[in-house]
């Protein structure tokens, strides 16, 4: 199966036990002869939510507390069980859900680890060799050997991930409970949380901090009010949730030429945002004002945004992004990042992002351009807004191709060849030769 993590239709119902489903007395329960307790209602923690996670995604959770999150986590794990609806997990599964939980309070941190080795399926030939690396990982050498009711929060979390992430799990399970932990070890923690992606693990993790759902998650679950609201990319969902937050409903779809923008397929362009400043038209251009859809290795080239201001504004960004046609983020950037702090958009403009020479290797690829607030909601968000096909003489592998020479010595000799007959589109010849025309 290729999938690690499948829920189909769960929902789970929490009954409420109000004054009138209790007896007041021994004596009235005895009068009334019937011990049977009838809850006065119940509420809906999760309302049929279905998703699939990948094996060796990331798949990030957010939404209001309150919303289900926890509750989610809890019964991917095991700990909960749906009211109704089918949940499947293929694979050893680690969690971190709550602070300090399955960890006992009266013994030492030393036998805690050993006692949830042995629960997530380890050996004790196999938790005394990853012993030292735990330990290491989680900082606490010198309480190891203490009570672990003795431990603050933020050791209860150091211990916790530090065993969650050693034991070799296949999908690994995280809550908010990284928020407790200091800067130096949060940033340990992510830094372990990538390594752990690059491996195939699988990682769902439920956070409040939204960076992290852009710059890990592979895709997102927005939960409201139990229910899922938005599933999909990251940076889309995460938009639509600060859209909803900040005004209280997700805004209507960016209006262009009189008609909302929807999702298309994945291989055209997807856009979203407020649409309070639009993005009208986007083209990467050469340095004659040539729009380009071919092009040769080394070019000096610009993106360039014109800008439509319905809405003034003194919170802006404006952003650029290249990536590979199979998805993999070449270079990415904008105003913010490049210390460019806002301070007036009322009127229409253009924005050009220039470079002297855009050095990628033969293929094809995308552009993303965004103008949002610097707490990153959309204006416009355009994604995969054109493509563009870049030309080499050498079809060599990668995305970039940095300026080098080789060079000889001793009896090694070669023979040139003429590249501009292997495979390279018409369009990028003409450019190409246009290129070595200038150099000369």
């Amino acid at each position: 199966m290729s999938y690690a993590i499948a829920l189909e239709r769960v929902s789970k119902s929490y009954r409420l036990w109000g004054r009138g489903s209790q007896f007041a007395t021994l004596k009235s329960a005895l009068l009334k002869r019937d011990l049977k307790l009838m809850p006065e209602s119940s509420v809906l923690a999760l309302r049929s939510v279905s998703f699939v996670v990948d094996r060796g995604e990331a798949f990030g959770i957010i939404g209001r507390n309150g919303s289900g999150k926890s509750t989610l986590l809890k019964i991917i794990s095991g700990i909960l069980k749906p009211s109704s609806g089918i949940v499947r997990v293929n694979g050893r599964v680690a969690a971190l859900i709550e602070l300090g939980a399955g960890f006992h309070p009266e013994i030492t941190g030393r036998e805690n680890i050993v006692i949830n080795g042995i629960m997530l399926g380890l050996s004790r030939k196999e938790i005394d060799s990853r012993f030292d690396r735990i330990v290491d990982f989680s900082g606490i050498g010198e309480f190891i050997d203490q009570p672990v009711k003795t431990y603050s929060s933020g050791m209860y979390v150091r211990l916790g991930f530090a065993v969650a992430v050693h034991v070799d799990p296949e999908i690994l399970l995280i809550d908010e409970v990284l928020a407790v932990g200091d800067e130096e070890f949060s940033q340990k923690c992510i830094a372990k949380i990538q390594e752990m992606k690059y491996r195939g693990v699988t990682l769902l993790f439920v956070t409040h901090q939204l960076d992290q759902v852009r710059n890990l998650c592979d895709r997102a679950l927005w939960l409201d009010h139990g229910a899922a609201s938005a599933i999909g990319d990251p940076a889309r969902v995460v938009d639509d949730y600060l859209q909803a937050v900040s005004g209280g409903q997700p805004p209507p779809a960016v209006q262009d030429s009189g008609g909302p923008l929807s999702s298309t397929p994945k291989d055209e362009e997807e856009r979203w945002g407020s649409g309070e400043v639009v993005l009208k038209r986007v083209a990467l251009i050469d340095d004659k004002g040539r729009e380009l859809v071919a092009l040769g290795a080394g070019s000096a080239v610009s993106i360039e945004m014109d800008v439509e201001v319905r809405v003034p504004q003194d919170d802006f960004v404006f952003g650029v992004g290249i990536y590979h046609a199979d998805g993999t983020c070449v270079y990415g950037t904008n105003t913010d990042l490049e210390g460019l702090m806002p301070q007036r958009l009322d009127g229409n403009g253009r924005v050009r992002f220039a470079m002297p020479s855009l050095e990628l290797v033969a293929g094809t690829y995308r552009i993303d351009a965004a103008v949002h607030t610097r707490n990153g909601r959309a204006f416009d968000y355009r994604r995969g807004v054109m493509r563009f096909v870049v030309g080499s003489r050498v079809h060599d592998i990668g995305v970039y191709r940095p300026r080098h020479q080789w060079k000889f010595e001793g009896g090694i000799e070669f023979r040139e060849i003429d590249n501009l007959q292997r495979n390279v589109p018409a369009p990028v010849v003409e450019a190409l030769q246009s290129t070595d025309k200038r150099k000369k």
